[in-house]
């Protein structure tokens, strides 16, 4: 089934060794993908915001992205799904702005790739793809649909019979056998020992599950009904680890200790700060294409489990920090904005106490 659900990253694999014939030339491919990404990072934030977001962005990914670096040495999809997810946002904008028909191609064929390269993909394409709806104009859509009706409904009828054809021929029963295998897995080894990471951790959360089929003939459905409030609880916790293990060890003890949490929550307070000013400023819907990559993330993080590397929210990583950024510099502007109020108040004040002065 990992196979299946890897299948772009193990083709591009196997395309790199036999070409190189050396897997330390594809250990250095992605070293050199994991520094393209920071390339991404500042396209999307000049676009979205200004240079200096953009300049701050690409500061903060470097700084904080050394682990992503680090996987980058060994064979993990992490470095290329994030390269290309952030290949796949940067190709949606330009051609939203451009509207070119390359930059179309380009990012339909990146999206095609996203979904088979690994699960996170499935997941992050499908927000991608409430951002297009919410930014597209609908009467252009009309538009395309009328003047292409008769190719949409024969591609649409086409799509339902193989669908059903798959379905009555019992051509899909390995597949959808595996994905519930797949999906008693995490539910057994997982969800039912109360585990919030891929591992056992002190922090874990022990019920004694209910495993009784009684909804739907599912599994699935089953056990989650059946532990609804073990589940949520289960994934409170998740939601606080997605934080960072951090939140886990924070003892107020002391200045230092609250010093220690100011800093991790710093990061936080820009997030919130660059929010509120992309909502402030108008410019919240364009720029949403992050919000929603981030929360893709965390769904599919909270719903199946966060890896105790954090590898699986490592995708988030740069959207979160391009947001951090503009929170930053909008901090840094309004700040110089009251300093260079304050300074023509008191050049003002100085300028008439001189004048009072000169005249007695």
């Amino acid at each position: 089934m990992n196979d299946i659900m890897y299948i772009g990253y193990n083709l591009l694999l196997a395309l790199l060794l036999g070409l190189f014939k050396d897997p330390v030339a594809v250990v250095f491919i992605q070293a050199v993908v994991a520094g393209l990404s920071i390339i991404f990072v500042y396209k999307i934030s000049r676009m979205l915001f200004n240079k200096i977001t953009a300049i701050i962005a690409s500061f903060f990914y470097y700084y904080y992205s050394w682990p992503i670096t680090l996987w980058s040495t060994y064979i993990l999809s992490d470095s290329f799904f994030i390269s290309l997810l952030l290949l796949n946002v940067y190709l949606l904008l330009k051609f939203m702005q451009s509207n070119k028909s390359v930059y179309k191609i380009l990012f339909i064929m990146s999206s095609v790739y996203i979904l088979v390269f690994r699960p996170t993909g499935v997941v992050s394409l499908f927000f991608i793809m409430v951002y297009i709806l919410i930014n597209i104009d609908t009467q252009k859509v009309w538009e395309f649909i009328n003047r292409h009706r008769l190719a949409i409904g024969g591609s649409l009828a086409a799509a339902v019979i193989t669908v059903i054809y798959l379905f009555v021929g019992n051509k899909l029963d390995p597949f959808l056998s595996s994905m519930q295998f797949n999906a008693k897995m995490v539910l057994y080894n997982v969800y039912a020992k109360g585990w919030i990471y891929d591992r056992p951790s002190p922090h874990d959360y022990f019920y004694k599950p209910n495993y009784t089929i009684d909804v739907l003939n599912s599994l699935i459905l089953s056990f989650l009904v059946n532990n609804w409030d073990h589940v949520s609880i289960l994934y409170g916790k998740r939601i606080i680890a997605f934080v960072g293990k951090w939140a886990w060890d924070i003892k107020l003890t002391g200045i230092r200790s609250y010093v220690r949490l100011g800093w991790y929550l710093l990061p936080a307070a820009l997030f919130l700060v660059g929010t509120i000013a992309a909502i402030v400023q108008g410019i919240f819907r364009k720029a949403s294409i992050l919000w929603l990559t981030i929360f893709a993330v965390f769904v599919f993080c909270i719903i199946l489990f966060i890896d105790g590397m954090y590898r699986y929210k490592a995708p988030s990583v740069p959207f979160i920090m391009i947001v951090v950024a503009y929170g930053a510099e909008r901090v840094f502007h309004e700040g110089f904005v009251l300093v260079k109020k304050m300074a023509v108040k008191l050049f003002s004040k100085t300028r008439r106490n001189t004048g009072l002065d000169s005249s007695m």
